[in-house]
């Protein structure tokens, strides 16, 4: 990585990578695609606008990670992501094949710039039959890229296939269920991911009753009490952007008749460490590990003085770097305020 942006710093010694994940700042991301394709014109890669990290945190720079044999590769996109995604599914299909795809040892990571949960249901019509996992985030601007251009309104993926050994997809969730407090959620509008009301009275001032605060308070609020959807054992979890009105606009869709969960924070340094030991005691033997770690546990960490130590109980799996992420996807989840992330045995 470069903390100031100088792709020629962070890719020095870089040579013959199989694949490459770029992830750069708003200004210089379309100047670091046309840098990265001619340095290594051959190369399927794909990128976002985000920040990065492995044992330390690039906010405004560039971070590359790049995997070197043992894996086969494809790298590609899905164009119009907030029309018609299917339109160009027969692309993941067609890749699938090509790396011969299989649930052992296949992962699929994305970078996506809008429309997550269509995109990710349209994915999975193609990697869930082959029960191929996911993992992947938002990236910023509205831009991702592939293969050395830059797209709008879409969604870039690299197909990877572990040649020595098995991949699995996780999710660490950092917060509990307070099973007391159980909505229907209704009035919402999907376009806007508002959520008017809860049990039929106004979202906000629901919210705010429970959790005693005012409401310039419930931005911060969420980092500690976001909303969960029940999804059969599982929680997506949902982060609240903003007021609006009564009502509350938040990170990802709900819809009307959605049974929604308060959520309290747990003791994430705790859960974090069963994380890691849950992956220790499945991959004896790692090689790498990607993440991507929402924004809002970013600042959470940050703000706890946590995100530093956290890096480095990470990098104890080896070679591990990741994304700052707008959302997170897990499989055909998108989900808020959750880590994801990638064993490669």
């Amino acid at each position: 990585m470069s903390q100031r942006g100088d792709l020629s710093e962070a890719v020095r010694g870089l040579v013959n990578p199989e694949l490459i994940m770029l992830m750069s700042n708003d200004r210089q991301f379309e100047e670091h695609v046309k840098e990265l394709q001619k340095l290594y014109p051959n190369v399927p890669s794909i990128g976002c606008i985000g920040m990065c990290y492995d044992t330390r945190v690039a906010e405004h720079g560039v971070g590359v990670v790049a995997f070197f044999g043992g894996v086969s590769v494809a790298a590609n996109v899905l164009e119009q992501v907030s029309v018609m995604p299917i339109k160009y599914i027969q692309r993941l299909e067609e890749d699938l094949k090509a790396v011969q795809a299989s649930e052992r040892d296949t992962i699929c990571i994305d970078f996506c710039a809008g429309n997550d949960a269509c995109v990710l249901t349209t994915m999975y019509t193609a990697l869930g039959r082959r029960n191929i996992s996911l993992v992947g985030g938002t990236g910023d601007g509205g831009k991702v890229s592939a293969n050395g251009r830059v797209y709008e309104d879409a969604v870039a993926y690299a197909l990877i296939k572990n040649l020595n050994g098995r991949v699995k997809a996780y999710k660490e969730n950092i917060y509990h269920r307070l099973d007391q407090h159980r909505f229907v959620a209704s009035r919402t509008d999907k376009a806007k991911y508002i959520m008017g009301a809860l049990n039929g009275r106004p979202a906000k001032q629901v919210y705010q009753e429970i959790l005693h605060i005012s409401e310039k308070e419930i931005q911060t609020q969420t980092f500690k009490n976001p909303f969960g959807r029940i999804n059969g054992d599982d929680t997506c979890i949902i982060s609240i952007k903003e007021v609006s009105g009564n009502a509350l606009a938040c990170f990802r869709q709900v819809n009307d008749s959605d049974v929604l969960i308060m959520l309290e924070l747990g003791d994430y340094r705790a859960i974090v460490k069963e994380t890691i030991g849950t992956i220790c005691r499945e991959f004896p033997r790692r090689s790498a590990v990607f993440s991507v770690n929402c924004l809002f546990r970013y600042k959470l960490f940050t703000e706890n003085g946590y995100m530093q130590e956290y890096l480095k109980e990470m990098s104890a799996l080896g070679s591990h770097a990741g994304l700052v992420g707008y959302g997170e996807h897990y499989n055909n989840q998108f989900v808020n305020q959750s880590m994801t992330c990638v064993v490669f045995e």
